[in-house]
């Protein structure tokens, strides 16, 4: 190759790598700057908001009035404890579940294995809809129960998958050592498989982690008691309410504005999320890379 079939590849890789940074710098202002405006509106005193137009670059008479009013209402700690058993409660269904599904469809030897895949992948191709679902959650009676919003979700057959491939990755020499040895295969997962799988159990952890805080729907669906919906619902409630003194109990001679209020609810909602993220993103990254690997 001469030198200027290089330097003209060079200048293209050049130019690649520009339009790449500028397409991810445009995603990452659409993403920064509504938030910093919901934030800095939560922390601004009230009729700097409303002088600025809303797009503060900084707080003004900055105050937590907001926060405080929110977070010491009952609802707010009641949909906070309810986010928390959701949260918390499904992801460890959701892994007790996935993680020995994951890893009998990933050991080859195991009788029917194709047969068992294929009848895996037909709730994921062919989804039964909401009506049967919401049939078969309220026939079995688990309306206003936490059940009714973690069990229909408890298996997602792709993160499930994504389970299985990185278990398949694992050499097989650790674990035909440990059947050698007399160790079944409950032994084997436990003792051998998992300890090497903490980057996948964390970003599947993670993805049901965030689906469970996130979702709405299903509480709406199945959680007619006001003392059992999840924060998202408690959120969506003030976001759409006439009057947020149904929900927060606001003064009017206040130092915050109503969008203050909604503001802090939004921010506050995200923020557990926002603060997992960075403590697990080096797993999450090689979990995911592994686990896209096909087996």
């Amino acid at each position: 190759m001469g030198r200027g079939a290089k330097k003209l590849r060079s200048t293209e890789e050049l130019i690649l790598q520009i339009l790449v940074n500028a397409f991810l710098g445009i995603a990452l202002a659409l993403v920064i700057v509504p938030l910093w405006r919901v934030l800095m509106q939560s922390i601004t005193a009230i009729g700097y908001v409303d002088r600025s137009l809303g797009l503060l670059v900084s707080p003004k008479a900055w105050t937590l009035e907001a926060y405080g009013q929110l977070m010491s209402h009952p609802s707010f700690l009641r949909a906070l404890r309810s986010s928390l058993v959701i949260t918390l409660g499904g992801t460890a269904i959701d892994l007790f579940l996935t993680v020995p599904m994951a890893y009998a469809l990933s050991t080859r030897s195991l009788p029917g294995r194709r047969l068992l895949t294929g009848m895996a992948l037909v709730p994921f191709l062919f989804n039964p809809g909401l009506i049967p679902i919401y049939l078969v959650v309220t026939g079995l009676g688990l309306q206003d129960n936490y059940l009714a919003v973690i069990l229909p979700g408890a298996i997602s057959v792709y993160n499930m998958f994504i389970m299985r491939n990185f278990f398949m990755e694992i050499p097989q020499d650790y674990k035909e050592a440990a059947r050698i040895d007399g160790a079944g295969e409950f032994f084997v997962l436990f003792r051998v498989v998992l300890p090497l799988s903490l980057p996948i159990i964390l970003t599947i952890g993670l993805f049901y982690a965030v689906g469970h805080w996130n979702d709405f729907f299903a509480p709406i669906l199945y959680l007619n008691d006001a003392k059992l919906q999840p924060l998202p619902v408690l959120l969506r409630n003030i976001l759409m309410a006439a009057n947020v003194s149904e929900y927060v109990e606001y003064d009017a001679a206040s130092k915050v504005t109503i969008q203050a209020i909604k503001g802090a609810s939004v921010f506050i909602t995200m923020l557990p999320m926002m603060m997992l993220y960075p403590w697990i993103q080096k797993y999450f990254v090689q979990g995911s890379l592994a686990g896209g690997i096909k087996g």
